[in-house]
């Protein structure tokens, strides 16, 4: 590279460029257990081509990582996924999607900073790989959705069912989804700040 100024970095790409208009912005996270379609949300949400973390899974994690109901599943999430969306001309969120294998669980807490809320993604044929989950956005005062993503083999509970299995206050909003579709995504999305709207009239988000 030439430092004398024939030669420039380039910057970003104007479609990955921050509105002018935005004023606020907010970190979103988005967590589950391994194969719940985290990177696939925030793939199918963002505005700008989202940042993985994917790698090939291998042998070596044959034993180690369960992939219950993901056997076609060939990459995982090691890190993080990253996108970003525009809510209103003023409001964006930056969309965190955590890594689902509990080994990786470890770089939770760094990507919880600073969060003013959380997604959920349940597979309702792995319940029991969400109370962790939820455990953790709870210790650390974490509001959170739950968004119960649609599996063509995956059976259908009503949502009182899903409460009382997930042991989930009523406060706490339960909604279908289907990950793939922008506009499913988008609406789980509006379902999360609705709820953290919410919070913050009645002074219980802080």
């Amino acid at each position: 590279m030439d430092f004398n100024g024939s030669d420039t970095i380039p910057g970003p790409r104007a479609e990955d460029q921050l509105p002018h208009t935005a004023q606020s912005a907010v970190k979103i996270v988005i967590v589950g257990g391994f194969g719940v379609g985290k990177t696939t949300m925030v793939g199918s949400v963002s505005e700008i081509k989202p940042l993985t973390t994917e790698e090939t899974m291998t042998q070596a994690g044959i034993g180690v990582d369960d992939n219950y109901g993901s056997a076609s599943k060939t990459a995982t999430t090691v890190a993080m996924d990253f996108g970003r969306i525009k809510i209103t001309d003023e409001l964006v969120l930056y969309l965190f999607g955590t890594p689902g294998q509990e080994r990786f669980w470890f770089l939770w807490n760094g990507l919880f900073e600073g969060a003013l809320g959380a997604v959920v993604l349940v597979d309702t044929r792995r319940l029991e790989v969400s109370f962790d989950v939820m455990g953790r956005l709870e210790e650390r005062g974490v509001p959170f959705v739950v968004a119960v993503n649609s599996f063509p083999d995956a059976p259908r509970y009503p949502i009182a069912d899903l409460r009382a299995a997930l042991d989930l206050s009523e406060m706490i909003p339960i909604v279908d989804c289907d990950v793939r579709r922008r506009a499913s995504s988008r609406d789980v999305l509006m379902t999360l700040m609705r709820f953290l709207h919410s919070l913050a009239m009645t002074g219980s988000l802080t």
